[in-house]
């Protein structure tokens, strides 16, 4: 079963950037342009994944709503945030992600990416690796270590000890593993939750760091592809020599 998506908007523009991504994913969509007809939709229809604009009135209160429904019938929150809307008070109101108004289309790619895995088992096409490292995160406040989950040439997952502050144009470093490289960027936070758990989207990147960082990805997905290939080749050959007996 594919995966469908509503969104709440009356901003032409971010409804066109979303359009597009809905069709480089695959994704159907329903367009929106009241909380009425949202909260109907909701209560008649299943969707994988609900964006709402919070610049319309009573958008919290939709969030909410959405967030209260049945497990099985609960779509994954996007919420969309200009200017007037903090990023902790969209969590607070239940978003798993947020999108930065005016949208990029490279964020939204990225964010529905990541939350595809959230909206059903589909692996995420872009390359991605474990690493064993840190990233520190200079905040207004100081600067906060946490550990760095995945990486992508898109952004990371981290895990710090407590619950992070969500914000945008974050500047951080970490280390690639096994080298010693430091990769510099600024990113914007796409979601968090309470545990100390986070993705970031790389907002800006030097060049040096990006093809650095480039070439670190694929070069262990290629050491990743031959020790699967080394581990499985074996055990296919003796599925294939007892069938021959």
């Amino acid at each position: 079963m594919g995966i469908n998506a509503l969104v709440m908007s009356r901003s032409n523009g971010a409804v066109k950037v979303l359009v597009a991504t809905f069709a480089e994913l695959g994704i159907e969509y329903k367009v929106s342009a009241s909380v009425p007809e949202t909260l109907e939709i909701l209560a008649t229809e299943h969707h994988s994944a609900l964006i709402v604009d919070f610049d319309l009135p009573d958008a919290a209160g939709v969030a909410k709503t959405a967030r209260s429904l049945p497990h099985k019938r609960r779509p994954v929150l996007f919420g969309m945030i200009g200017a007037a809307t903090s990023v902790g008070s969209a969590f607070q109101a239940g978003a798993n992600f947020v999108l930065y108004k005016a949208l990029e289309p490279q964020q939204v790619l990225h964010s529905f990416r990541a939350a595809r895995g959230f909206m059903h088992g589909d692996r995420r096409s872009a390359t991605r690796q474990k690493s064993e490292t840190l990233a520190y995160l200079q905040f207004p406040t100081g600067i906060v270590p946490a550990l760095v989950v995945d990486v992508t040439e898109q952004g990371l997952s981290l895990q710090a000890a407590e619950g992070l502050t969500p914000l945008r144009g974050v500047p951080l470093r970490f280390l690639l593993p096994g080298t010693t490289q430091v990769i510099q960027a600024t990113g914007d936070f796409i979601w968090a939750d309470g545990n100390g758990r986070a993705g970031l989207f790389f907002s800006k990147i030097a060049a040096a760091c990006e093809r650095d960082l480039q070439a670190w990805l694929k070069k262990r997905a290629a050491k990743r592809s031959e020790a699967v290939r080394v581990l499985l080749e074996p055990q296919r050959n003796s599925h294939e020599a007892a069938a021959a007996h």
